[in-house]
């Protein structure tokens, strides 16, 4: 997938979306990094506010969290039911 700078969407949606799909497809694992500010400002050529825009949309969504001095991370989805299995 590429960006497209004539389109009507903002960048950092279309690639909060490129990495929302490289998530659900597994190629960021859950509990793993996904790239930095700064990787994702050479990879699409955006600069670092778009970035940071597009990595705060996957944190609103629930996708990512960033642990401060370690980067970003995929969230762990909880698989099945909503109880522990270990709860009676």
């Amino acid at each position: 997938m590429t960006v497209d700078l004539e389109g009507p969407e903002p960048l950092y949606e279309q690639i909060a979306a490129i990495l929302g799909a490289r998530i659900a497809d597994g190629t960021y694992a859950p509990r793993r990094r996904v790239p930095s500010e700064a990787a994702i400002c050479d990879e699409f050529n955006v600069s670092r506010p778009t970035a940071r825009a597009a990595l705060q949309l996957l944190i609103q969504r629930g996708l990512i969290i960033t642990v401060r001095g370690k980067g970003s991370f995929v969230v762990e989805r909880a698989s099945g039911g909503d109880d522990d299995p270990g709860e009676e």
